[in-house]
């Protein structure tokens, strides 16, 4: 089964701050390298969604994978679609966000 993958509003948002702050840090060419990396990551998970670790404790249906160890990345597999929920960097609590929906 090929899955359709999906970001929401607030996942789309967590990738434009990233962007943002690694454009500020270092330069746009490794912003846009690293955050198109990112999408092309969860680009990835149309096949084999399920592989990654399931955190029903944070919330119900919950995935999540790290990126290049800087990244996590959340998501939930739903009939034929994946939605990324949110993408947080540098050690942001995102247990804490996404039992808060603040995400």
């Amino acid at each position: 089964m090929i899955y359709t993958v999906v970001f929401t509003p607030e996942a789309e948002e967590h990738l434009a701050a990233l962007y943002r702050y690694i454009e500020s840090e270092a330069s746009p060419a490794i912003a846009l390298r690293f955050s198109s990396a990112i999408v092309a990551h969860c680009e990835g998970f149309r096949e084999f969604p399920r592989r990654t670790v399931r955190r029903d404790d944070i919330r119900a249906g919950l995935h999540i994978t790290n990126f290049k160890g800087r990244a996590v990345i959340a998501f939930i597999v739903e009939a034929d679609r994946v939605s990324v929920i949110g993408v947080f960097y540098g050690g942001r609590d995102y247990e804490t966000l996404l039992q808060s929906g603040d995400e």
